[in-house]
C-alpha cells in the first residue's frame, strides 16, 4: 500500500533568504543558516532553492567569476542532507514584490547601458528598465565581443565547473535557468519601481532601438512598413477600457494587433528557447533538469482582452491559450515550468481587479501536463495559514490521492517562498510541519522519490509555427476538485 501511495508524494523546497550572501558576495550567516537547514530537515522538506546572483559572482570584471561564497552556502545543504534547487539569476534583485536587498546586474554591463541605454528594456516614453537586459540584444555582440546570450551561457558554464562536486553529488537537481526581471520568462510590464500599483495593465516594454527594428522588419516581411509599434495601449496604471489597445473591439482584436502580440510573445519563447539551448549544452549529462519560471498574473484574466498578461508577453485570451506554446517550447528541451500564485483563492481578491487566480493555476498547470512537462509550482506571497496551504494542496493533486498508484495530474514539486523567522514562529512552524506531511501523502520523508535522469541533448528546434498550433483551440483544463482531500 505505502508503495502505491509514493506515486502521490509531491517534493517540497523552501527558497533560502534574499540575503543570505551580502551585497559583496560574502557568506557572513554561516550559523543563521545552519540553524535555518535544520529546522527545515526537521519539517521533512525534500530541498532548498537559492538565487545565484551573476550581479554577484561576475560582477567586478567581465569573465571573472568568484564562487566562493556560494561553494559555502552550497555545503551547508550538502551537509544538511538537502537537495537544492539553484536559479541562475541574470537579473537584477530590488524593485520587485518582497526584495528586501538591492544587487544588480553586473557593474561592467551597466557601464557599458551607460553609453549604449538601449541594451535595457524600454517602455513608450523612453524609460529604460534595468532589472534584465532586453532580449533584444541576446544577439548583438556589443558586450566586449560577446552578445547577452554568450553571458550567460559563459555564466552557466562557470557554474558547471566550479559547482562539478555537488552536480556530482546529486545535490544540485534542478537549475532553473532565469528569462527575465524577477527570474521570470516575461517582459518588465509592471515595474513597482517605475510607479506600477496593482492592479494596473502594465505596458508594452518594447521600445528599445534593438526590438523596434526587429519589429519594423518583421512587419516590413509581412507586407505592412507602415505598421508601427502601440501608441494606444495605455499606462502602467491604466485599466483597460481607458485605451483604446485593449477597449471592447479594440487594436488587439485587429489584424496589425493580432501580428504585434504574436511578434512580442514570440520573441520571448525564442529568448527562453535560445537560452535553454545553451543550458542544455552546458548541464549535459547532469543528473539535473531545467526548469524555467513563468509568471501568475492573475489581474484580468476575466475580462477578454487579459491586458495584464498581454503586456507581459503572454498572449492567453479566452481562445488561445498563451502558456501552452511556451510549454511546448520547453519539451525539446525536457525542461519543467513552474508556476506561481498556486496559494491563492478568487475569493481573496478584489472584484476589481477582475482577477481570477485559480482558473489561471487551473489553465497554466493543464497546458504544462498535457505537453507532458513535469510542473511545478510557488507560492507568490509568504502565507502561514491553512487556506493557503490547503489551496496549495488541491493544486498539487487536482484530483486527489490515489491509494492504488500514481494520481492522474500531480505536481512535480512545490517551492515555498521563503524561510523566515516568521514560518519558524512555534504554530506557523508546526502547520507548515502537517502541510509538508500531507504534500508528502502523509509519509515520511523518502530521499529517493522522482529520482533525475542524466540530462539528454536538446531535440531540433521546434518551428514557430508548429507551436503556434497549439494556441487554439484553446482546450477546457483538466477538473480540479474544489478542496484537498487532505487539509492541514
Amino acid at each position: 500500500m505505502a508503495g502505491n501511495l509514493l506515486a502521490n508524494y509531491v517534493q517540497v523546497y523552501v527558497m533560502l533568504p534574499l540575503d543570505v550572501i551580502t551585497v559583496d558576495n560574502k557568506f557572513e550567516k554561516a550559523d543563521e543558516t545552519r540553524a535555518q537547514l535544520q529546522k527545515l530537515v526537521e519539517a521533512g522538506v525534500d530541498g532548498v532553492m537559492l538565487d545565484v546572483w551573476w550581479g554577484l559572482v561576475e560582477g567586478k570584471t567581465p569573465g571573472v567569476y568568484d564562487w566562493s561564497a556560494y561553494k559555502q552556502v552550497f555545503k551547508l545543504v550538502q551537509e544538511a542532507g538537502l537537495k537544492l534547487q539553484a536559479i541562475m539569476s541574470c537579473h537584477q534583485c530590488g524593485g520587485n514584490v518582497g526584495d528586501v536587498v538591492n544587487i544588480p546586474i553586473p557593474q561592467w554591463v551597466r557601464d557599458i547601458g551607460e553609453a549604449n541605454p538601449d541594451i535595457f528594456y524600454t517602455n513608450r516614453r523612453g524609460t529604460r528598465n534595468i532589472e534584465y537586459l532586453t532580449l533584444g540584444v541576446d544577439d548583438q555582440p556589443i558586450f566586449h565581443g560577446r552578445t547577452a546570450i554568450q553571458l550567460y551561457a559563459d555564466y552557466m558554464k562557470s557554474f558547471r565547473e566550479n559547482m562539478a562536486e555537488f552536480l556530482d553529488a546529486g545535490v544540485i537537481v534542478d537549475i532553473e535557468v532565469g528569462l527575465g526581471p524577477a527570474g521570470e520568462m516575461r517582459y518588465p510590464s509592471y515595474p513597482q519601481s517605475q510607479g506600477w500599483v496593482f492592479p494596473g495593465i502594465g505596458e508594452f516594454i518594447c521600445y528599445d532601438k534593438y526590438l523596434e527594428a526587429d519589429f519594423k522588419a518583421a512587419a516590413t516581411a509581412a507586407g505592412h512598413p507602415e505598421w508601427e509599434l502601440p501608441d494606444d495601449a495605455g499606462e502602467y496604471n491604466d485599466t483597460p477600457e481607458k485605451t483604446k489597445f485593449f477597449a471592447d473591439n479594440g487594436t488587439y482584436q485587429t489584424e496589425k494587433g493580432k501580428f504585434f502580440l504574436t511578434w512580442y510573445s514570440n520573441k520571448l519563447i525564442k529568448h527562453g528557447d535560445k537560452i535553454l539551448d545553451e543550458a542544455n549544452k552546458v548541464f549535459l549529462g547532469c543528473r539535473a533538469q531545467l526548469a524555467i519560471k513563468v509568471s501568475g498574473i492573475h489581474w484580468w484574466y476575466r475580462v477578454p482582452n487579459h491586458a495584464a498578461e498581454l503586456t507581459a508577453g503572454y498572449y492567453n485570451l479566452d481562445d488561445r491559450d498563451g502558456y501552452r506554446t511556451i510549454a511546448h517550447m520547453l519539451t525539446r528541451h525536457y525542461a519543467s515550468m513552474n508556476f506561481t500564485c498556486a496559494e491563492m483563492r478568487d475569493n481573496e481578491q478584489s472584484s476589481e481587479a477582475k482577477s481570477a487566480p485559480e482558473e489561471l493555476v487551473q489553465q497554466v498547470l493543464s497546458a504544462g501536463w498535457r505537453e507532458g512537462l513535469h510542473v511545478a509550482c510557488e507560492n507568490a506571497l509568504g502565507r502561514y495559514d491553512a487556506t493557503a496551504y490547503n489551496t496549495i494542496l488541491r493544486n498539487a493533486r487536482p484530483q486527489g490521492i490515489n491509494k492504488n498508484g500514481p494520481p492522474e495530474h500531480k505536481l512535480y514539486g512545490f517551492t515555498y517562498l521563503r524561510v523566515s523567522d516568521e514560518l519558524l514562529k512555534e504554530q506557523n512552524y508546526a502547520t507548515f510541519k502537517t502541510f509538508v506531511r500531507r504534500m508528502h501523502a502523509n509519509l515520511d520523508y523518502n530521499s529517493q522519490i522522482d529520482p533525475v535522469a542524466p540530462m539528454k541533448r536538446s531535440k531540433p528546434e521546434i518551428p514557430i509555427e508548429e507551436i503556434l498550433e497549439v494556441a487554439q483551440p484553446r482546450l477546457e483544463p483538466f477538473p480540479f476538485d474544489k478542496n484537498t482531500d487532505l487539509p492541514v
